[in-house]
Parts: structure tokens; sequence; C-alpha cells
């Protein structure tokens, strides 16, 4: 399965299992609540089952959980490969004569599709046909940081949709607080004559989705910066494993 197909399912299984637990536990019992406010004649209170009950907060929640998936995702590829900066594939597979044709061979032969797919061993395959075309270790130097810096804007282009996910958070909730406030002034003349409960309850719908939107958009922005961090280790890790092992080498 596609890394495309397996977000998109990871998307429709969030959104069945969060909304499920909405109109099965969430609404009913915040409907139960609000109810047992307005027969006491008390104001909403402010229980967390109150505060995430709308529709704004429900679709945050679910891109919550969908982002946390791409962004951890990514984190777990990343960690999964790390154990290779700590060893020298290059030596334990050519074993005599540097020769870089069959050091690219050997590393397709021996080497899982898993291991061959990692960012390092494309760089070094990428590397060594350079240097085997010409027999340069500028090129083959050139070829290092080109492949770095290609690697650094394919991983930018690849997080794309979690800034997308991030903006869009915080962009719900105001929805949520227009659609609040809107309700609110269309009860403003009922708040005239001493009915507030439905200008105060439409409020409540205002704030609570901009609170919720903010604070999932803080968290995962948070895991954002988290992913980026060891982003940039792992091209720091390509360009000195890189140097260590095979241009120090060849040099």
């Amino acid at each position: 399965m596609s890394d495309a197909m397996k977000n998109f399912l990871v998307l429709i299984i969030s959104a069945i299992l969060v909304h499920l637990a909405y109109i099965g536990y969430v609404r009913p019992e915040a409907d139960l609540i609000l109810e047992m406010a307005r027969q006491a004649g008390q104001s909403a209170p402010r229980d967390l089952i109150v505060v995430i009950k709308d529709y704004e907060q429900e679709i945050c929640i679910i891109l919550m959980f969908w982002g946390s998936f791409l962004i951890l995702s990514k984190c777990r590829n990343i960690l999964r490969s790390k154990y290779l900066y700590t060893v020298d594939i290059v030596e334990e597979i050519k074993g005599g004569d540097f020769d870089a044709e069959e050091v690219i061979k050997r590393l397709d032969a021996e080497l899982s599709a898993d291991h061959i797919s990692t960012p390092l061993i494309q760089t070094l395959r990428t590397t060594l046909w350079r240097y085997a075309g010409t027999k340069n270790v500028q090129n083959l130097s050139d070829a290092i940081e080109s492949c770095v810096e290609a690697l650094s804007v394919r991983q930018d282009a690849e997080n794309s949709m979690i800034r997308y996910l991030i903006w869009a958070v915080p962009s719900i909730g105001f929805i949520g607080t227009v659609r609040g406030i809107g309700e609110a002034l269309s009860l403003a003349d009922k708040a005239l004559i001493g009915d507030i409960a439905g200008m105060t309850n439409s409020l409540g719908v205002a704030f609570n989705s901009t609170l919720v939107a903010l604070l999932i958009s803080i968290f995962l922005m948070f895991m954002f910066h988290q992913l980026q961090r060891l982003q940039d280790g792992q091209l720091v890790d390509i360009q000195s494993y890189c140097d260590q092992y095979l241009l120090a080498r060849i040099k």
C-alpha cells in the first residue's frame, strides 16, 4: 500500500472513530449536562465535554489525530534507520580494493528493499555512481552536497500537508467563533428583554471552538518542530557519514 493511500485510510478511520465517540457519548452527555444546568437556572458549565461538543471541535480533533499520525510516521522512519549511521557499510561490503560500481552492485544485492530506500543508502548510491563515471573526488564531494540539498527540499515538500493542517486547525476554530457570534447577535432581542441564556450559550460556542483549536494547533506545532529537528539531524548525519566513511577513504 502506498503512503498516500495509507494516509488517506488513517484519515477516514480517524473521522469514523471520532464521530462515533461524539454521537455515542460526547454530545448526549453534553446535552444532559446543559439540560440539568438549564433546569437548575444556572449558566452552561465549563466541563470538558461541553467545551468540545460542537462540530468545529470534532473536526479539529479528527485533524489532530491525522496530523499526529503523519508526524509520528515520519519520525518513526527516521529513527528506524538511525543505526545505519554507526555502521561502516562501504567497508563491510567492499572487502578489497575500492571499486564504486562493485560497491553499488553489492549494496543492491545484500541490502533489503527497506534499507535501500533509506536516504543514506540512496545518497551513497547516487554519489558512487557519480564517482564511478568520473573518478573525480571533487565531483563526489559535489554530489554529496547536492544529494543532501535535494533531500532537504524533498522533506520540506513532504511536510506541506502537515503545515497546512497546523494552519487549518485554528482557521476551523475561527469559523466556530464566527458562527457562535452570529448566533449570539441573532438572539440580541431576547437578551434585551432579560433572557440572556441563548446569547451566552452561543458565545460559549464561539469561545470554546477557538480555545480547542488553538490548543490543538500548539500541540501539533510542538510535534512538527520535533520532526524538523530529527530531519535536520538526519541531513547532518548523512553529510558526516559520507565525509567519514566515503569521501575521506577515497581521498
